[in-house]
C-alpha cells in the first residue's frame, strides 16, 4: 500500500491539542463567530466502511462526522454536526487519506496516524512522524509499494516513507517549486506530480527518475497566462489523466503524452476526478461541474460555499455513496444525487 501526500507552504510544525477555542468579536450587540466565518475547508477523507467522513480545516481541526446519522430518515439538525472534533496541526490540514485502519492526515511539520476506530468511539490518540521543516500539500498510498507513504512538499520533492518504521525511503527530486498534488498509475508503476513550476511530472517508482516532463502551460488551448502557470489538481485513470489550475482544466491521453479536451471552465480548478462517463471538478466558483469527455460541461451544480477546494466521492459504502464538497465555508455539502444538493454538514 502506498500513500500520497502534498502541500504549498514553507515550514511544518505540528501542535497536538484537543480543546478547540473560539474567538469572539462582539459589536453593536451582535457576537460573530469569527472562527466560522473565516473558516475553509481544505480535506476530507470517507472511514473505511464508509458510515463517517473526516474533514480538515485551515485551523488545523479535524471533524468526524456520521454519515449514517446524518442520512437517516430521522436525522436532525444535530445529526449534521460532527461527532468529534479536534485539533491535529497547527497549520492547515492540508490532505487527509485513509488506510484499512487509519486516517493520515498532513499539516504543518508532520504527518500524523488516527486509528479509526478509536476516532469512532471519539478517542483521539495520535501517532505522528516527524520531518523536516516544510509543508506537505498532498498526502496519497498509491498500491505500487508495500506500506509506503509518497508525500510531496514545499521543498520541491516528493519523499517516499515507510509506514511501519516512518522513516523515508527516499526522495524524487526534479520540480523547481513546491508539489500541490499527486495520483499513480498503479498498473503501470508510475507516480504522477503537478507542481507551482507548472509541471507533471511522471516518475518511476522502480528507479526514483522522472521519465517524462509535461510543461501544461506551453500548450496554446491549455495556458491561461492571466492565471499563471501551477497545476493545482491531478488525477488518472488508465492511459487518461485530467490535470488544471493556471491553465484550464484538460484531458490528456498519456500514451501519446497529447492533450485530447480542454474544458472551458472559469477560474482555477482545484479537484477533478473522473466517475462513470463523466469529469466532476471544483475550483473557484460557487458549483461543481459536471463535463463529458469530449470537452462540453453538461451541469453546473450549486453549491453552499462561494469557492470550493475538496471533493470526495464515497465508493466505500453502497448505502451510504454520497458526494461530499468543502470549500470557503464552515459547511460541506451532500449530494446523495449528483445534480442537487441534499444538506450540508458543519463544522
Amino acid at each position: 500500500m502506498t500513500l500520497l501526500v502534498s502541500c504549498p507552504f514553507h515550514c511544518f510544525k505540528w501542535l497536538h491539542c484537543f480543546n478547540n477555542s473560539y474567538t469572539f468579536l462582539k459589536f453593536s450587540g451582535t457576537v460573530f463567530f469569527v472562527q466560522h466565518l473565516h473558516m475553509s475547508v481544505f480535506s476530507q477523507s470517507f472511514s473505511p466502511c464508509g458510515r463517517f467522513l473526516a474533514a480538515g480545516n485551515n485551523y488545523g481541526e479535524i471533524a468526524v462526522f456520521s454519515l449514517s446519522s446524518a442520512l437517516s430518515p430521522d436525522a436532525t439538525d444535530l445529526s449534521q454536526k460532527p461527532i468529534l472534533t479536534f485539533t491535529a496541526h497547527e497549520g492547515p490540514v492540508f490532505s487527509l487519506l485513509s488506510t484499512d485502519s487509519h486516517l493520515l492526515s498532513a499539516g504543518n511539520g508532520e504527518v500524523s496516524a488516527w486509528s479509526w476506530a478509536e476516532l469512532i468511539k471519539r478517542v483521539i490518540h495520535n501517532l505522528h512522524f516527524s520531518l523536516f521543516s516544510f509543508v506537505f500539500s498532498f498526502i496519497s498510498i498509491p498500491p505500487l509499494q508495500e506500506n509506503s507513504l509518497v508525500i510531496g512538499g514545499g521543498d520541491n520533492n516528493i519523499h517516499i516513507m515507510d509506514l511501519e518504521s516512518g522513516i523515508f525511503k527516499s526522495v524524487l527530486q526534479g520540480h523547481t517549486d513546491y508539489i500541490h498534488c499527486l495520483s499513480v498509475r498503479e498498473r503501470e508503476g508510475e507516480i504522477l506530480s503537478g507542481g507551482e513550476d507548472g509541471a507533471v511530472r511522471i516518475w518511476d517508482c522502480r528507479t526514483g527518475h522522472s521519465v517524462h516532463c509535461i510543461e501544461v502551460f506551453k500548450y496554446e488551448d491549455c495556458a491561461r497566462p492571466q492565471y499563471g502557470k501551477w497545476i493545482s489538481c491531478l488525477t488518472t485513470d488508465s492511459d487518461w489523466m485530467l490535470c488544471g489550475g493556471g491553465p484550464s482544466l484538460s484531458l490528456w491521453h498519456l500514451r501519446s503524452m497529447s492533450p485530447t479536451s480542454v474544458f472551458p471552465l472559469s477560474g482555477c480548478q482545484r479537484q477533478a476526478t473522473f466517475y462513470q462517463d463523466m469529469i466532476l471538478s471544483v475550483g473557484e466558483g460557487q458549483f461543481v461541474s459536471h463535463c463529458l469527455m469530449g470537452g462540453e460541461v453538461k451541469a453546473q451544480i450549486p453549491c453552499t460555499p462561494h469557492s470550493l477546494n475538496t471533493l470526495a466521492l464515497n465508493l466505500n459504502s453502497t448505502e451510504h455513496r454520497v458526494l461530499t464538497v468543502g470549500g470557503s465555508s464552515h459547511q460541506i455539502d451532500v449530494f446523495a444525487n449528483l445534480y442537487y444538493r441534499s444538506f450540508s454538514l458543519s463544522f
